[in-house]
């Protein structure tokens, strides 16, 4: 029996890297990555989801949305999430095959 790897598999069900399918599936496997990030953090902090959005301004519900990624919340909404949660906050960013590291 042969054996694959996860990016053979990934290339053969999903679509090979740059193309827009691939892309897609990269951006909302992200964006989970991401609202996983912030439910985990929220509950070491012992804070309900009612609390951070409060802390934020925004509701319980949208707090809810954006750990199960069931939205595209807004980039200034997102930070203001780590900041509240005392979170410093990293990007890389690669052009033309320059890094930026923004902190």
């Amino acid at each position: 029996m042969k054996t694959y790897t996860l990016e053979e598999m990934t290339d053969k069900h999903i679509g090979k890297k740059g193309t827009p399918k691939r892309d897609a599936f990269e951006n909302e496997l992200r964006l989970d990555l991401l609202g996983q990030t912030i439910k985990e953090i929220r509950k070491e902090r012992n804070l309900t989801q009612e609390q951070l959005g409060q802390m934020i301004g925004v509701k319980k519900a949208q707090i809810s949305k954006i750990e199960n990624s069931l939205t595209d919340a807004r980039f200034d909404t997102i930070l203001k999430v780590f900041r509240a949660l005392n979170a410093k906050v990293n990007f890389n960013i690669e052009l033309l095959n320059q890094k930026l590291v923004i902190t």
